[in-house]
């Protein structure tokens, strides 16, 4: 399973876009996106979702 910060890279990777660029698109600092594909563990979920939103992506919470 990939990790929320792996994706992210991931993805931001395939469509060619800068970490700035990125943040510009989402309306997150670039600070944020850094912190984000790092695994920072305390992000703030809206602006996570935010950035999934680009890539027409979401969250599923799942019990285990």
């Amino acid at each position: 399973m990939e990790s929320i910060a792996a994706f992210v890279k991931r993805k931001r990777k395939e469509l060619g876009l800068t970490q700035q660029t990125l943040a510009l698109y989402t309306g997150v600092s670039t600070k944020f996106i850094v912190e984000l594909e790092s695994g920072k563990q305390t992000v703030r979920m809206d602006k996570v979702l935010d950035v999934l939103k680009l890539f027409d992506c979401g969250l599923v919470a799942q019990h285990f």
